[in-house]
């Protein structure tokens, strides 16, 4: 449910879900915010959750940001909170590099993701929180990344580009009804929590800014994403779980992901991605009312080997597609490797990948699978299946290598290698139970400013 707003003499009241509700209520201006679109909020944002995080065990606190553009820094977020952003609310963030300090990099990256060092801190960040909530009546938050994009690509960056909403080692998180714009890099990462709820986002970037990714959760447990629309310059969704022997040591995989109902275009990458960093596993992701237009690829899995761990238990159904490159595409040869010292050894295991209800109008190529040739993908299975191959297309349907599985009422016609079972009587399988996170209901909360 969107943020709903309704005047009552002079003050605006607002109706919108929640994981919880909160007893006190605060406006940035109270702290001094100035909504300009020049004056510096940072502190004033600092102040503001300060103050609130004192209300953290008693109903809460909701920090309201009204309309205007507030120019900001990096700021941390807190326990038992509610940031909500008016329609007309745009959180800028500030193009000062001086003004984003420096922070670790993650355990299972043992390195920046986009270069040896450290990491800028994320613009909306927070670690060992429980009960966050970041939402409004779709609000915008505007990572002005254009610059941060020319740096990347002159490769004048030490660290690696901030990115619009970090959460680490947390709990029971909201993200909503919310509009993201021009991230430096990727957009919302929940890293290493769980009990997480994304739905009603619309992220977009220039489909040529590098690693705009959308969604990526990334060694988290218990995860729904809905109602998204996302346009990328790289995955809409990206499953992650650790880089090589970083994320293999780390060991927290992504289990109990469900995505429904997503809408994505993404000419240069996929629509979800499972890895390229997977080291610490990914397991039981359900996927299911996806639409993708002017997407590379349907679904790609992306390892090598010293990835070590597994992507296994993946379910898709009802998945729509028109204008791609690859409807499926798998590939154990995906390199780029933290450092030298990752194990070629560690071979990943791939196993358990099902398709079902699918659709493709003009699809240059129906499947790129290509498996590890002592370490095959195993277990994927494709039923009523249609890729309508487009007719400027030179390549063959089908490529497969080192993978094995079985199919059913798949056109065109499937490699050998996936040939197991052409009856056309079987289905691939779709799990029947309910993810703890599907139980989770929103409440309708109340406030006034």
């Amino acid at each position: 449910m969107i943020g709903y707003l309704y005047v009552v003499g002079s003050k605006e009241s607002f109706q919108y879900t929640a994981i919880n509700c909160r007893e006190h209520t605060a406006i940035l201006t109270d702290f001094g915010g100035k909504g300009d679109g020049m004056t510096s909020n940072t502190e004033a944002f600092k102040a503001a959750i300060n103050q609130l995080s004192k209300f953290s065990q008693s109903g809460g606190a909701l920090l309201y940001v009204p309309p205007g553009k507030w120019l900001t820094g990096p700021f941390n977020l807190t326990s038992h909170f509610t940031l909500f952003l008016h329609k007309d609310a745009v959180i800028l963030a500030s193009q000062e590099e001086s003004e984003w300090p420096l922070i670790d990099p993650l355990p299972s990256y043992g390195r920046g993701r986009d270069a040896p060092g450290g990491r800028f801190c994320s613009l909306l960040s927070g670690s060992n929180l429980t009960d966050v909530v970041i939402t409004g009546n779709n609000g915008t938050i505007d990572g002005q990344g254009s610059s941060w994009w020319t740096k990347f690509r002159g490769r004048q960056l030490k660290n690696t580009r901030p990115y619009l909403i970090e959460l680490m080692y947390s709990d029971n998180i909201q993200i909503s009804n919310l509009t993201l714009i021009n991230s430096p890099s990727w957009n919302v990462h929940p890293v290493y929590s769980r009990d997480i709820i994304i739905q009603g986002l619309t992220i977009t970037a220039p489909i040529d800014s590098p690693n705009t990714d959308g969604i990526n959760p990334d060694s988290c447990n218990n995860t729904r994403i809905e109602d998204c629309y996302i346009v990328s310059g790289d995955d809409c969704i990206a499953v992650k779980s650790g880089w090589d022997e970083y994320g293999i040591k780390v060991g927290m995989p992504t289990t109990q992901l469900i995505i429904t109902r997503l809408t994505c275009i993404s000419p240069d990458s996929a629509g979800i991605a499972l890895g390229s960093e997977m080291s610490g596993g990914i397991r039981d992701v359900r996927a299911e009312d996806i639409t993708l237009i002017n997407t590379q690829s349907g679904v790609r899995i992306k390892s090598a080997p010293g990835r070590g761990a597994y992507v296994k238990d993946i379910f898709v159904k009802g998945m729509k597609m028109d204008v791609m490159k690859y409807a499926f595409w798998m590939t154990g040869a995906y390199g780029d490797h933290p450092d030298e010292h990752f194990d070629p050894k560690a071979l990943p295991i791939v196993d358990g990948i099902n398709f079902m209800n699918i659709l493709g109008k003009e699809v240059k190529i129906a499947g790129s699978l290509s498996g590890i040739d002592v370490d095959p993908f195993t277990g994927i299975c494709l039923s009523n299946v249609t890729i309508e191959i487009s007719a400027s297309s030179k390549k063959k349907p089908w490529n497969c290598t080192d993978v094995k599985g079985i199919s059913s009422k798949v056109v065109p016609q499937p490699c050998a290698l996936l040939s197991g079972d052409n009856s056309g009587n079987s289905s691939c399988p779709f799990p029947t139970d309910r993810l703890p996170i599907e139980s989770i209901e929103l409440k309708t909360c109340n406030f006034s400013t």
